[in-house]
């Protein structure tokens, strides 16, 4: 797990606390392993790395992708660059996906 990773679990474990989620880490779904999921908002969270850009794995996450969203997940990835970059960006994006924040109240907190 990278120093990105570990930071969004410590923050992705509080939304318990705070929203009444629970967020699971390396969870199994069917064939596949999420790196993180809320099965209550059916929402897999994928933390991607640079060999994520390579067609071979690009075509593997397309498929992982398409049998997620057959099962009613939705599939949200994001970067490791995002996540040292624009890490509050991240989390925002995950609870706008999670219905905990949206556009209006996003304007509002700027």
């Amino acid at each position: 797990m990278t120093d990105g990773e570990r930071r969004l679990w410590s923050e992705l474990r509080e939304f318990r606390h705070h929203f009444d989620i629970h967020v699971r880490r390396q969870v199994p779904i069917g064939p596949y392993i999420a790196d993180f999921a809320v099965h209550s908002k059916k929402l897999v969270i994928e933390i991607d790395g640079e060999f994520h850009q390579v067609p071979e794995r690009m075509s593997r996450d397309e498929k992982r992708d398409r049998w997620l969203r057959s099962q009613g997940y939705h599939v949200i990835r994001i970067s490791t660059g995002d996540l040292e970059q624009a890490f509050d960006g991240c989390v925002e994006e995950i609870m706008r996906a999670l219905g905990l924040m949206d556009e209006e109240n996003l304007a509002k907190t700027d």
